[in-house]
């Protein structure tokens, strides 16, 4: 049977949710993507000059300076040329933890002894030589199993390890797609913090002799050169690395006469020598990447994903669907809306990141947007669709039997409007509902069988009696009689209903404690009043329904039955209008939520004709317990509802336990002369 529920726009919720659930866990997929929008942002960003040069040995070098590995007299050549031809400061990206075959590590390290050179070192699952540690100042020590550790470093021979001005390490760390976007500038081997080559770099150029480090339980808080200043990072003490730093590139063959101070990178690019890194602008040979991390430092580029920005998103996410929904029921409205939001999301990450350098992700606020925009507009045209398809069937649905004939025979009331009538208006609820709930766990359909089953068995009883199924809200049910057709004893058939429904919900019990399912409880209101009744909503759509402050005082009486541990509560007009064929008891003068005058509530009792004397001369004392009550002769009425609570069978004792506690409470927070008797509550 079709419902309009099932085809709300609102149902797009669920892909909201879904939505939000897949980016909340962020699987590979999701961030894979991300990182290539930030791949987009970063690229795009203008180029930097900076005073950083790269010399390639490539394979006219060797023809020309020999087989590789070149002999160490090599390097010390092209070191002191380097630094005759001006260079500021020489970093060698070339690994030589063996002796030279030449014998030539003396000269090697007498040049390095002369000139300031850092040299690398490379973290492995082992070690090999002795890595050289510039020192470190560590706030934190305790949180140093944060940083990427390694079991080993393999290191230079000594005698060119202790020779070099700096050694640093020239690890990577690529993203889960296998591309270098952040580069370490630190790792930890045996307990020991190590500089990467980039940082190292920046310290010798700096003439500073340690590097400091702030570790917090996350990880990295802050680094600093002392001074150079400080340095962000993540909490894996990575940085983004800014490719448009520009630097010069040459080939050792072709260098120019005047290198002007520039801090020079000397690596090697022969096929099968060294093998380029995967970056987001491409296979970049690890000294030029080196390069970009060092003109990143040098020109404090800080290129920043806040710690805010994942929770952030989400929320643009969760806000813009939510607002996209509310947005649906003007078409064309709902669709401009997709485009600001994907547009806006668009221009509002490159804004930030063009003036803050902050990587905001808006690709999954475009794509979510777009996912429930499908979703809700799909589900809207549909809708649309069937309710034109299945009008006739439609008002069988909503509208009662009654109803239907008399709109078959009378079709110019298919319109919008209503009118004054006294109703007797009751709402329902179950209570222990959580404890059916977790009975059935994960078994959905189980519960939607057993709701089911009761609310059969429920409705049946309204119409029975006359009564006007008006809706069903979650648990619970709302109906009213005297309309659409007349019925002049409606109080009365409405608490007969409601007397009904209670012995029904007893065998009801009995039959489904025989499955094992716990019990239903339910819970009450009945109120009679003049509210206005008719087809109420719009010219699209509209239900037989009634509206009015009876009809809300109804519904409050229903949630007024479980503090006052009773099954039905009673408002005055129906309790007055029954009480000669029901047994009724005031419960109290209630103002409910919102109200500011009170009402007196009462309940009724399905008694039996043997015991009503019994229960007449209880109901005596009961009146003259809450005229005492109200009088604040709190004693009096205390020993009154006490001598009440083995009264009616025992039926009331919870009600007056509450009473008894409320009195206690009365006595110690008096309520005052002025007091008019009325309890002020602040639940519906």
């Amino acid at each position: 049977m079709w419902k309009k529920i099932a085809l709300s726009p609102w149902t797009a919720l669920v892909t909201l949710a879904l939505v939000i659930s897949v980016r909340m866990a962020d699987p590979a997929f999701v961030e894979s993507v991300r990182l290539r929008y930030f791949d987009t942002l970063i690229s795009a960003k203008s180029p930097t000059e900076n005073n950083i040069v790269t010399v390639d040995i490539d394979e006219a070098g060797l023809d020309r300076l020999g087989q590789w590995p070149l002999p160490r007299s090599k390097y010390a050549e092209i070191i002191k040329d380097l630094y005759d031809r001006g260079a500021g400061l020489v970093v060698l990206n070339v690994i030589m933890a063996d002796s030279d075959r030449t014998g030539g590590d003396s000269a090697l390290a007498a040049t390095l002894k002369k000139y300031p050179v850092v040299l690398v070192n490379v973290p492995s699952d082992h070690d090999k030589n002795t890595a050289r540690n510039p020192g470190s100042a560590v706030l934190g020590p305790e949180w140093q199993d944060r940083i990427v550790n390694y079991p080993g470093i393999i290191a230079n021979v000594p005698v060119l390890e202790n020779s070099a001005a700096g050694v640093g390490s020239v690890n990577t760390m690529p993203e889960i797609d296998g591309v270098n976007r952040r580069i370490p500038l630190i790792i930890s081997s045996h307990e020991k913090l190590y500089p990467s080559v980039g940082m190292e770099a920046l310290r010798v150029s700096a003439g500073d002799t340690t590097f400091q480090v702030k570790l917090n339980e996350y990880g990295v808080e802050k680094m600093r050169v002392p001074k150079f200043g400080p340095i962000a990072t993540d909490e894996l003490g990575r940085i983004w690395i800014d490719w448009s730093q520009k630097s010069q590139t040459y080939s050792i063959n072709d260098l120019p006469r005047d290198l002007s101070g520039a801090l020079v990178l000397v690596g090697p690019t022969v096929a099968g020598v060294s093998n380029p890194l995967p970056t987001s602008i491409g296979a970049v040979y690890p000294h030029h990447a080196q390069a970009a991390v060092i003109g990143t430092m040098f020109n404090g580029v800080t290129i920043q994903r806040p710690d805010y920005a994942d929770g952030a998103e989400i929320l643009a996410i969760a806000v813009a669907g939510v607002l996209l929904l509310l947005l649906t029921r003007w078409t064309y409205v709902g669709l401009a809306s997709v485009v600001v939001v994907v547009g806006g999301s668009v221009t509002g990450s490159e804004y930030l990141f063009a003036h803050n350098l902050w990587l905001f992700d808006c690709t999954a606020i475009a794509v979510g947007t777009v996912l429930v925009a499908l979703h809700a507009y799909g589900v809207k045209f549909v809708s649309e669709f069937l309710q034109k398809q299945q009008i006739k069937k439609q008002f069988g649905t909503y509208l009662s039997p009654a109803l239907v004939e008399k709109l078959q025979k009378n079709p110019e009331l298919l319109r919008l409007g209503g009118e004054s009538r006294e109703l007797s208006i009751m709402f329902t609820d179950v209570r222990g509902f959580t404890t059916i709930s977790e009975h059935y766990g994960k078994d959905v359909q189980g519960l939607t069988k057993i709701m089911n089953r009761y609310m059969t068995a429920m409705t049946a009883k309204i119409l029975d009696n006359s009564g006007t199924l008006d809706k069903y809200i979650g648990d619970a049910q709302m109906a009213f009689w005297n309309a659409p057709l007349d019925d002049e004893e409606h109080a009365r058939h409405a608490v007969a209903t409601g007397l009904a429904m209670l012995g029904d919900l007893d065998a009801f019990n009995r039959e489904i404690a025989a499955e094992g399912v716990p019990p239903f409880g339910m819970g009450l209101g009945i109120n009679t009043d003049t509210v206005v009744v008719g087809n109420m909503g719009s010219s699209q759509r509209f239900d037989y329904t009634c509206l009015g402050d009876g009809v809300n005082l109804a519904s409050r009486l229903e949630g007024q039955s479980k503090p006052y541990h009773v099954q039905i509560v009673l408002g005055p007009k129906t309790a007055e209008a029954v009480r000669d064929h029901y047994f009724v008891l005031e419960l109290d003068c209630l103002a409910v939520k919102g109200k500011k005058e009170g009402v007196n509530i009462f309940t009724v009792l399905d008694a039996d004709p043997g015991v009503m004397p019994e229960y007449l001369s209880a109901r005596e004392h009961h009146d003259l317990a809450l005229q005492c009550y109200r009088q604040q002769k709190w004693h009096t009425a205390e020993k009154y509802f006490t001598e009440l609570r083995t009264e009616f069978d025992g039926r009331m004792a919870a009600y007056y336990d509450m009473m008894l506690e409320r009195i206690a409470e009365y006595q110690q927070n008096p309520p005052g002369d002025n007091w008019d008797g009325v309890f002020r509550t602040n639940s519906k």
